[in-house]
C-alpha cells in the first residue's frame, strides 16, 4: 500500500528508515536527527566532495527496482570519489518523491545501505520532500592525502591509456529496455542478467582508485561514455591520444549482443569504470594494484602530442570518433539515455 506523506509523516519516515543507515564511524559526531550533522575531518588530509542526482526515467528506467535505485544512487558517487583517489566518507541524502510510498523506501534504503557498508560509508544527513518526479540526490565526502588527489590535468605525452572492467555493457542494457523486441537470438537469459546489472547496479572501483594514488597521472569516471570522458581528460590535460578499438575490453554478454558493440562501447555510457593514464614504467604496478583491487585492468591507447582523439582499427587504419555520439549530455537537443 502507498501511504501519503499526511499520512505517515516526512519524520516518521526519516525515523523509520533513515536515521541509521550506512557504516558506524568514530569521525560522525552527530549524524542525521539534527539541523546539520557534526564530522570531525582527519587531520593532514584533504576534503573530496562530489554530489549526483538521479531522475526516474533519465538516469534509470522508472520500473527499476528501489533497491537497485538505492546501489546506483551511490555507486555514481563513489564512482567519482574512485576517479581522484580518495577514501570515501560521509554521504547526505535527499529524496524527491511523489507520495511516501514505504515499501519502496524500505527497498531504496536496504540497497544504499548494503554499499555504504562495503565502503564504510555513514549516512549524515539529506532532506525528504514532495515531487511530481521521483529523484535521489546523493552528495558524498571523503578524503586523500595532500598532493595524491588523481585530477584530469596531469595525463603526459607517452603515457599509457588504461580502463577499468568491461565497457559498453550499460548501453547494450539500456537498449534493450528502449526495444525490447530487439534481443539478439545469441543473447541468453545470463547474458541480459548481466547486461541489465551492469545497467542498474554498478561497481564502483573505489579500492582501485586508491591503488593508484603515485601511479597514475591522471583519472576520470566513465559515466557519459569513453570518448566523452577521455575528451575531458585531454583536454585538461591538453594533450591528445589514440585508441587502438581491438583492445577495448568487451564482456562476453557484449559480443553476443551483437549491434557494434565498439560503438556502445565507446559512446554510451553508465559504465561506471574508471579510465586513467600512468608511464609505461608503471605497468607492472599497475597490474598488481588492480589485482589486489580484485578488478581487471586493460591499456587501450596512448597520449600524444597531437592535440584530438583518433581511433585505430586493427586494419591499422586511423578515424576520428563519431560526432553524432559525443556522450551523454542533459541539455543537448537529443536524449542519449
Amino acid at each position: 500500500m502507498v501511504e501519503p506523506f499526511a499520512a505517515t509523516g516526512e519524520f516518521a519516515l526519516i525515523a523509520r528508515y533513515l536515521q541509521r543507515v550506512g557504516a558506524a564511524r568514530s569521525d560522525v559526531v552527530l549524524g542525521v536527527g539534527d539541523d546539520a550533522a557534526l564530522l570531525h575531518p582527519p587531520a593532514d588530509q584533504q576534503l573530496v566532495v562530489a554530489m549526483d542526482a538521479l531522475v526516474s526515467g533519465v538516469h534509470y528506467p522508472a520500473e527499476t527496482a528501489a533497491a537497485a535505485v538505492g546501489h546506483k544512487a551511490l555507486a555514481v558517487n563513489l564512482s567519482d570519489l574512485a576517479a581522484m583517489a580518495a577514501t570515501p566518507a560521509w554521504a547526505t541524502l535527499t529524496l524527491a518523491l511523489p507520495q511516501a510510498d514505504m515499501a519502496w523506501v524500505a527497498d531504496f534504503v536496504r540497497g544504499f545501505e548494503a554499499l555504504a557498508q562495503q565502503h564504510q560509508v555513514a549516512l549524515v544527513g539529506g532532506d525528504t520532500v514532495r515531487s511530481a518526479v521521483p529523484m535521489v540526490v546523493v552528495q558524498l565526502q571523503g578524503s586523500v592525502p595532500p598532493g595524491q588527489a588523481l585530477r584530469r590535468s596531469g595525463a603526459a605525452v607517452g603515457d599509457t591509456i588504461w580502463v577499468s572492467g568491461t565497457l559498453g555493457d550499460a548501453g547494450a542494457a539500456l537498449a534493450l529496455w528502449q526495444v525490447p523486441s530487439h534481443t539478439p537470438p545469441a543473447l541468453t537469459t545470463a547474458d541480459r542478467h548481466w547486461l541489465r546489472q551492469r545497467l542498474d547496479c554498478p561497481t564502483p572501483q573505489v579500492a582501485l582508485g586508491v591503488a593508484l594514488r603515485g601511479l597514475a597521472t591522471a583519472a576520470i569516471d566513465i559515466s557519459d561514455g569513453l570518448v566523452a570522458d577521455l575528451g575531458h581528460l585531454l583536454r585538461a590535460s591538453a594533450v591528445g591520444a589514440t585508441l587502438q578499438l581491438a583492445a577495448l575490453p568487451l564482456s562476453p554478454a557484449l559480443r553476443r549482443y551483437g549491434s557494434d558493440p565498439v560503438a556502445l562501447a565507446l559512446y554510451s555510457g553508465d559504465d561506471y569504470e574508471l579510465c586513467f593514464t600512468a608511464p609505461p614504467t608503471a605497468t607492472a604496478a599497475i597490474q598488481q594494484a588492480a589485482h589486489a583491487a580484485g578488478c581487471g585492468v586493460t591499456p587501450i591507447g596512448v597520449i600524444e602530442s597531437t592535440a584530438g582523439l583518433r581511433l585505430q582499427s586493427v586494419s591499422g587504419v586511423q578515424h576520428t570518433p563519431s560526432t553524432t555520439a559525443p556522450g551523454f549530455d542533459h541539455f543537448a537537443d537529443r536524449a542519449s539515455r
